[in-house]
């Protein structure tokens, strides 16, 4: 069995992370990646302290295990939910878009885990400083917001600069990206579209089945133009939006129509009009499996891989 400190840093079999997408990393498929031995991860995006609170208590009962939350720290509820977090004692806290060095004195005094998610070294090693216990080294190839570096050229980049463990995003969906990373100087990964594709997943169906459907170039990126690039599928959604950013469409006017597009293709399951965030990865996809079946595949492969390379 492939171990690493991460293992232990957070009370973990595998040292594998399920991303904290926004409407997607639910209560329910954050508990099944942690019962198979990962850390399931709920993600706050930009909801209240109630919805939460209800997604707290429902993982609690769902899973012994250690869990995270993923909080956007760009969120007008975002003290809100820090205090909420505090109260509960979260085994784990990851955060985006943004510091949380206002924080984390609060989260040491209750012994729960900080790990940023970062796109830079300058950044990472800011995390370092501040007292991260470990961060999550994301890659261009990752769906949702993004940065521009790639995730095999940063993770050693980074790797090379802090002295806590770096955990691998972007662009990983099996046992051959799992050992990649590790090569690279990384102690785990953060997964996210592939716990899409799972029966866990209280994602829409039609969501779940555009990735599966989707080839190796249907991964794009929008927002260049604003500075808040993101990656999505292509649709009816992201045509509009590329050509409005060809005729240099104002920031305000690009981001107010991007406004609800995410709950419109993961809870409604428009497909064409909404925004269906997923990685480039996304083409390696192509079946619906439990979080168990996805995580035991992924460690399989790595051995597979992993005895391969040595016997070479």
């Amino acid at each position: 069995m492939i171990k690493t400190e991460i293992c232990d840093l957070l009370n973990i079999k595998y040292p594998i992370i399920q991303g904290g997408m926004a409407w997607v990393a639910t209560a329910e498929l954050a508990a099944a990646v942690s019962n198979a031995g990962g850390l399931g991860v709920i993600g706050c995006g930009a909801a209240p302290k109630a919805v939460i609170k209800e997604e707290i208590t429902k993982i609690k009962r769902l899973t012994d295990k250690s869990f995270g939350v993923n909080v956007m720290l760009l969120s007008p509820y975002v003290d809100e939910i820090i205090q909420l977090l505090y109260e509960e004692k979260a085994p784990v806290v990851t955060t985006g878009a943004g510091n949380p060095g206002k924080y984390m004195s609060m989260f040491k005094e209750i012994g729960t885990k900080v790990i940023p998610v970062v796109p830079s070294v300058a950044l990472a090693k800011r995390m370092e400083k501040i007292g991260a216990d470990a961060i999550i080294v994301e890659g261009t190839e990752a769906g949702g917001h993004i940065g521009e570096l790639t995730t095999m050229s940063l993770v050693p980049q980074v790797a090379d600069e802090v002295s806590i463990p770096v955990i691998a995003a972007g662009g990983i969906a099996d046992g051959r990206g799992f050992i990649a990373s590790l090569a690279l100087g990384a102690k785990g990964v953060q997964i996210g579209t592939r716990f899409v594709c799972t029966v866990e997943c209280q994602a829409h169906e039609k969501y779940k089945n555009a990735i599966i459907n989707s080839a190796d170039r249907d991964a794009i990126v929008t927002g260049r133009s604003t500075g808040h690039p993101v990656r999505s599928l292509r649709n009816k959604f992201t045509k509009k939006l590329l050509e409005l950013e060809k005729q240099n469409t104002d920031m305000e006017t690009l981001e107010t129509l991007g406004v609800g597009k995410l709950r419109k293709a993961v809870i409604e399951g428009d497909v064409e009009n909404g925004s269906v965030m997923a990685g480039q990865i996304s083409g390696l996809i192509k079946d619906i499996k439990t979080c168990e079946e996805v995580i035991q595949d992924i460690i399989a492969d790595a051995e597979n891989v992993k005895n391969r390379i040595i016997y070479i």
